[in-house]
């Protein structure tokens, strides 16, 4: 049995004879960026303190032969072979690092579906490398020159091979931003978007049953968060519970499905306040939630919407017993942002 240790942290992680890095580390409950699992996308790569591991075979572009004689290497594929590898892995008490943001990046549109009457959801590739980023962050996006100043969007996505990422923006009659992505910006345009930025990533090493709640647009930071988590075989139950006023607000339904048939302990649950349809919850999720869980004490809470949907919905989970080191909030604001994007402030115009 070998050991990955965790620098600048010195947390140690087991790793069983023929177990990849990667493996070893979700195994352990610490995660890490990833996407093909094949030594093909790169989005795995940190950098080799110490010890020897055996790398197998992996795409020139996606560890270059540069980064190899620098000491990095991908470890979807790695397997240790001395008795101690050291990484570098997030922090000194141990939590995820973020990647630190890039401006102006290029990116071009590459589709537009309309997910409901309001809600748009916009699909950019990148020009150049691929954004790092992980899971719940977000993103700013705008043009000046068209009137359009920049504001935060959520991604909707896990990170992929090709560098896609996905946005969902609400339709805000008073925004100059939602108007000029909803009425002007047309597939094959070329944007510039900046980040990730936000700490709505949760704690990765933490080994509880999930509760996401989240509400119109704010369903796109928890898409993200439950694609990442169901890709990496997280084994304690995940509920997704979204509130929308009429059936017809409700989008993504097909993937929630698919979520369920594929991951037995993935459960979503709808909610609607302004119509009661057969198979679904009525009435708004705090309301509903005692009935769902009667104690969340040993719950990690994950939140997104309205300021005043995160509040009521963070009120009846503490009712409930939830934990606030347990609890992640991601608020969406009608308000301009300032020109350096704070850790967790969504603008929604």
């Amino acid at each position: 049995m070998q050991k990955i240790r965790l620098h600048p942290s010195g947390r140690e992680v087991e790793c069983a004879a023929g177990d990849t890095v990667l493996g070893a580390l979700e195994k352990a409950g610490y995660a890490l960026p990833n996407n093909c699992r094949a030594g093909a996308c790169g989005e795995c790569k940190v950098k080799v303190l110490s010890g020897q591991f055996d790398q197998g075979m992996v795409l020139d572009m996606a560890l270059s032969q540069d980064e190899r004689k620098q000491g990095y290497g991908l470890m979807c594929m790695a397997k240790p072979l001395s008795p101690e590898l050291v990484i570098e892995w997030g922090t000194e008490d141990a939590k995820p690092k973020l990647f630190p943001p890039r401006e102006d990046q290029r990116f071009v549109l590459t589709d537009r579906i309309a997910r409901t009457p309001r809600i748009l959801e916009l699909h950019f590739r990148p020009v150049g490398q691929p954004m790092r980023y992980w899971p719940g962050q977000y993103v700013t996006l705008g043009d000046e020159r068209a009137g359009a100043p920049a504001r935060c969007y959520s991604i909707a996505n896990a990170p992929r091979p090709d560098g896609e990422i996905v946005l969902q923006i609400t339709r805000v009659e008073d925004g100059q931003t939602s108007r000029w992505v909803h009425d002007t910006l047309k597939i094959g345009d070329l944007v510039k978007i900046s980040g990730p930025y936000g700490t709505f990533i949760g704690d990765p090493s933490v080994d509880t049953p999930v509760l996401c709640m989240a509400a119109g647009s704010g369903l796109a930071p928890i898409l993200s968060l439950t694609e990442a988590a169901l890709r990496r075989s997280y084994r304690k139950p995940v509920t997704l519970l979204f509130s929308a006023r009429e059936e017809a607000d409700l989008y993504d339904f097909g993937m929630m499905k698919y979520w369920e048939t594929r991951h037995r302990n993935f459960t979503y649950r709808p909610t609607l306040t302004g119509e009661s349809r057969e198979g679904m919850l009525h009435g708004r999720i705090p309301a509903v939630l005692p009935g769902l869980f009667p104690d969340l004490s040993k719950h990690s809470v994950f939140v997104a919407g309205s300021p005043e949907f995160v509040t009521a919905c963070v009120e009846a989970a503490k009712a409930l017993g939830a934990q606030d080191e347990l609890i992640h909030t991601e608020g969406y604001f009608g308000q301009a942002i300032p020109q350096t994007a704070p850790p967790s402030h969504l603008v929604a115009a």
